[in-house]
């Protein structure tokens, strides 16, 4: 793999042949199941999960993958650590590395928040989410879960939707980045208020006429604690209800939390036994990625 980044920021700075090399690694340690990595690559090594704003499924992944690569790892949440007395992110971020940590894991309410600390730090810094516009490593892993399940290494022929909460969607921003360059094309399909008016791939309100071209479609949850505002008709246009999920033959996605009924139904979201139902396939998948973007920055 070419890419030797010192951070991990946004997939905007790896091309596809990078991620594909990432995603190699990410499956040999899926291949490898609950297995310690031998080699244990992050001996002796601390990583700070620095997440000022919740997590279940990111955090706690790092935090797994940091342990199977033999480091440890600490956890700083933003209502426990010195952001709530005023202390700035960078500040936070400066005083984790002179503690002796190896690398940060940062999410953060602020869209260049990750970049202002790796712009100030000599640790890397990955991007665990950042504003509503970057969360890197759920793109990725969001790939991993994807190829697997084509079969191949790259996207490419393939048709993906992404499908509700747009505007306040970090993981459908970078998505549209990840994707696209590994050769898929991406439909987003929401409705207009919740569509930014930035978007780089098709777009749509229509998602029945979508469903029916896409091989995989990722429902996305509706946002509420940043505002965002739908009608009670919402899940009738943009739901994947059960009816819709007995004519999708492709595979089906959610980076949770799911707003069950909503965006996606109870029985749909339940029907893990499905080989098309992938949430949480890529769940496990997250922990690999994490480990394989750990390694090789940290490694």
């Amino acid at each position: 793999m070419a890419w030797n980044g010192r951070h991990f920021l946004s997939l905007a700075d790896l091309n596809c042949e990078d991620m594909i090399g990432l995603m190699k690694r990410a499956t040999h340690f899926l291949d490898a199941g609950d297995r310690y990595e031998p080699d244990s690559p992050l001996t002796g090594k601390i990583i700070a999960n620095l997440f000022m704003e919740n997590s279940t499924r990111t955090r706690c992944s790092f935090a797994i993958a940091t342990k199977r690569l033999g480091g440890d790892s600490i956890d700083l949440l933003g209502s426990t650590s010195s952001a709530s007395k005023g202390e700035t992110l960078v500040d936070t971020a400066l005083n984790l590395e002179a503690m002796g940590v190896a690398g940060i894991v940062v999410r953060c309410s602020e869209e260049s928040g990750p970049q202002e600390i790796a712009g100030q730090v000599g640790i890397p810094v990955i991007n665990a989410g950042s504003g509503t516009t970057a969360h890197p490593t759920q793109a990725l892993l969001d790939a991993v879960t994807l190829t697997r399940y084509f079969g191949k290494d790259d996207l490419s022929g393939e048709h993906i939707a992404i499908v509700g909460d747009i505007k306040h969607s970090r993981v459908a921003m970078s998505n549209i980045e990840g994707l696209t360059k590994l050769g898929a094309k991406v439909t987003v399909v929401g409705p207009e208020e919740l569509m930014p008016n930035n978007i780089t791939c098709e777009s749509s309100s229509d998602f029945d006429s979508v469903l029916a071209e896409v091989s995989a479609t990722m429902m996305l949850r509706v946002q509420f604690e940043r505002d965002a505002k739908v009608g009670e008709d919402y899940r009738d246009k943009f739901g994947l209800t059960q009816e819709r999920a007995q004519k999708f033959s492709g595979a089906i996605l959610h980076p949770g939390p799911i707003n069950r009924g909503l965006e996606i139904d109870e029985n749909v979201a339940n029907i893990n036994s499905s080989p098309h139902n992938l949430i949480l396939s890529q769940v496990t998948n997250g922990v690999a990625t994490r480990m394989a973007i750990l390694e090789h920055l940290i490694g």
